[in-house]
């Protein structure tokens, strides 16, 4: 049996890399690991998750409905990691939209750490 390696494109599979952290079984340690979840659970359709990733003071821009709609209308194909620090990652999401054409999202995103956990504050996009 081939394992499918995880979303993300780590090395480890889907069940030993990013579902510890949607699932609640651990919490993401770095920016750079919520922010990789959060690519999974978009291929994964886990909306729940990415609300709750979400900073508090930014969740009102994010509705389930919306983050399930758009995740659920597109292929995911990977994500690229350009640059990542402490509190900032960039990265490229490439995916198949709903007419089959190759997209990119381009995004420089910061993130904050609170009460023991990481979140998603916003998002520079880029063309």
């Amino acid at each position: 049996m081939i394992e499918k390696k995880c979303y993300c494109g780590s090395s480890k599979t889907f069940e030993e890399c990013c579902e510890l952290f949607i699932l609640g079984d651990q919490k993401a340690p770095t920016a750079l690991s919520l922010m990789q979840s959060r690519y999974s659970a978009y291929a994964t359709l886990h909306a729940e998750y990415l609300v709750a990733t979400t900073h508090f003071s930014k969740r009102k821009y994010h509705s389930k409905s919306e983050i399930l709609n758009w995740a659920s209308s597109n292929q995911w194909l990977k994500l690229e990691i350009i640059n990542a620090t402490a509190k900032t990652v960039e990265f490229k999401a490439y995916f198949l939209d709903t007419n089959l054409q190759k997209q990119i999202h381009h995004e420089f995103s910061a993130f904050i750490f609170e009460n023991g956990s990481w979140f998603y504050v916003d998002g520079k996009f880029f063309n």
